[in-house]
């Protein structure tokens, strides 16, 4: 199964604090475990809300939002994508992450990513087709 693993913004990655040279070093090598253990996909730190974008859609017309956006527990700083053979396992990778320098509180979220027999019948063999090939496109 996959999942992504969100990282909560907190005041400090709002800041645009950057990490410690230590927190950089113990999560170069927490990424080289997931990837060597075949679990980590994909994995990024994103930008503080100042530098983002909100698109509302609403009665078939969009609005742009500038950031900084308020709510930071509401945020994401940033994000994997795993590989994992179950929720628990996930967990448990995540219970070996690094803390943050000097962080006492903070949550990481972890969701299942669809796949395509999540979606039934609805997801036709056409449907299929074409998400396999747009698939093999990315990874080429």
């Amino acid at each position: 199964m996959r999942v992504m693993v969100i990282i909560k913004a907190n005041e400090d990655s709002e800041a645009g604090i950057l990490p410690s040279e230590q927190l950089l070093t113990d999560m170069g090598k927490y990424n080289e475990e997931l990837v060597n253990a075949g679990i980590m996909l994909a994995g990024e730190g994103l930008h503080p809300s100042s530098r983002g974008k909100r698109v509302r859609f609403s009665g078939g017309k969009t609005t742009v939002i500038d950031g900084p956006f308020a709510e930071t527990k509401e945020l994401i700083a940033g994000f994997w994508l795993w590989q994992v053979r179950s929720m628990e396992e996930a967990v448990e990778w995540v219970r070996r992450m690094p803390s943050p320098d000097g962080a006492t509180e903070g949550s990481i979220e972890i969701r299942p990513v669809f796949e395509a027999e999540d979606f039934g019948d609805e997801f036709t063999p056409e449907l299929r087709e074409q998400e396999e090939r747009l698939r093999q496109q990315l990874e080429a």
